[in-house]
């Protein structure tokens, strides 16, 4: 299992930021760096958990605070990113206005799951979560997910390059949130974090397809 595990999470963290950088290159208009900075985002905060994770397999040490405080920092990256790719929509599909009602939403469940994140009560350093606390930081995340995932769905016919990148996002979610909550039970249930992954790097293919396209966000 390690050999596979370190494989992919290493290849997975190169795709991330390759692409990412290869983004701002590529499409320099405001989607474009708004693409790239998501990646990089992406990539960039999950090394902070998946680095120790490799390294634990194969150096021995106590890796417990690490992986905690990678957790940590990842719980509070991947907001960012869905708070950066419900601004890529917003670019993408309505670029000379803001949906007022949607952006105080997300920075709102953006600051929420800051905050819920921020507690003592999360136990980061020990790198063990109970149940009740794993279901609350997650609560305001998975809403986030839920309303940029509704938002690309509503507009997946007008765009060709992100046309499933609702389905992504869901199914992102889908695998995380058994984890998110359930692992300290079922500890096997951190086997759904490798689909979870696939989902990001498919949704980060979509981002290249986008690049791909003229560089101009649509009226």
């Amino acid at each position: 299992m390690k050999y596979g595990e370190s494989v992919f999470d290493i290849l997975y963290l190169l795709f991330a930021l390759v692409v990412g950088v290869w983004l701002l290159c590529r499409r320099r208009d405001g989607v474009g760096r708004l693409m790239g900075a998501a990646a990089l985002v992406l990539g960039a905060g999950d090394a902070f958990h998946l680095v120790p994770r490799v390294l634990g397999y194969w150096l021995p040490g106590d890796y417990t605070f690490w992986l905690g405080a990678g957790k940590l920092v990842t719980s509070l990256t991947m907001t960012v990113f869905y708070v950066l790719l419900y601004h890529v929509n917003c670019r993408q599909y309505a670029p000379h206005r803001l949906l007022k009602g949607c952006t105080a939403a997300v920075y709102a469940l953006a600051a929420a799951r800051f905050l819920l994140c921020a507690l003592p009560q999360n136990e980061w350093f020990t790198n063990q979560s109970s149940v009740l606390w794993g279901t609350l930081r997650n609560l305001p995340f998975a809403a986030l997910g839920v309303l940029v995932a509704v938002l690309f769905f509503r507009r997946r016919r007008q765009y060709a390059p992100f046309a499933r990148v609702w389905l992504y996002v869901t199914l992102s979610f889908a695998f995380y949130l058994p984890v998110a909550v359930g692992a300290s039970l079922a500890p096997m249930l951190g086997m759904l974090m490798l689909p979870k992954t696939v989902c990001y790097m498919l949704l980060l293919g979509a981002f290249c397809r986008a690049a791909g396209q003229p560089g101009e966000e649509r009226p």
